[in-house]
């Protein structure tokens, strides 16, 4: 494997330079750690009191140590019964916050063409809001449950199926960049996409540019694109806009 740090903090694995960001049609973006500063399900369980038990189950399967992600998030939104959607709009305006050159990517990719797509094994409550931040084209995340009656406004401690499935996993996000890809016609080649956990590897691996943002070693290891320093907008080094 060829590798090559084109700036510090910037490495290149088995990718020439040379190639525009408009050669690109669609870029696909993972959302907690990667847009955005936080792993919702960690903050949202510590509201809960149960932080330390969720991230850990969190980091175990972002480093690619739990295999079953379906599995391993369902335990996860479990430990969250209880918890209210009060406690989940702090989350949001208290400690979620944009990826330092989140905004000028995407605005950067839009300019050049490129249609983006937002697609998590995080939750609705927050990537639509991301969605609609950034004037991201399209979305796809998990449901979680909320109670009604006697508990209205409380988290069940599980997610609601969706039309296109139970769970975005890693595998979903590999469908969804194909589907997405194929109602815009584009090829797989014609795609970026990035993300920092173990589950974004699916889609990585059919995408004809992969990043990897602040990533596991596993993941860093097999992006073409490592930015292992500074913000998103790093990738303006390797694909400019023009």
């Amino acid at each position: 494997m060829q590798t090559t740090e084109l700036s510090p903090g910037l490495v290149l694995r088995n990718y020439t330079p040379g190639k525009k960001l408009s050669d690109f049609k669609l870029i696909a973006f993972d959302m907690d750690s990667t847009l955005i500063n936080i792993e919702c399900v960690d903050e949202i369980a510590d509201a809960a009191g149960r932080k330390a038990e969720v991230a850990a189950i969190t980091e175990a399967a972002m480093r690619g140590e739990i295999t079953d992600y379906k599995e391993s998030l369902r335990q996860r939104v479990a430990l969250l019964r209880g918890v209210t959607v009060a406690h989940l709009e702090q989350v949001y305006t208290q400690r979620l916050q944009l990826n330092s050159g989140a905004a000028e990517l995407v605005t950067a990719c839009k300019t050049a063409g490129l249609k983006v797509l937002l697609v998590s094994g995080g939750f609705t409550y927050f990537t639509d809001r991301i969605r609609d931040r950034l004037g991201i084209d399209f979305a796809r995340s998990n449901v979680l449950e909320v109670e009604s009656g006697a508990n209205c406004g409380q988290l069940t401690g599980r997610m609601v199926d969706q039309p296109w499935g139970d769970i975005c996993d890693g595998a979903e996000k590999r469908r969804t960049l194909l589907e997405v890809a194929s109602l815009l016609g584009l090829q797989p080649s014609q795609c970026i996409a990035m993300g920092d956990g173990a589950n974004d590897l699916p889609m990585m691996g059919v995408a004809g540019l992969s990043v990897a943002y602040h990533a596991k070693p596993k993941v860093r290891e097999q992006a073409m694109v490592s930015i292992e320093s500074g913000g998103l907008d790093r990738l303006l080094e390797v694909l400019h806009p023009a």
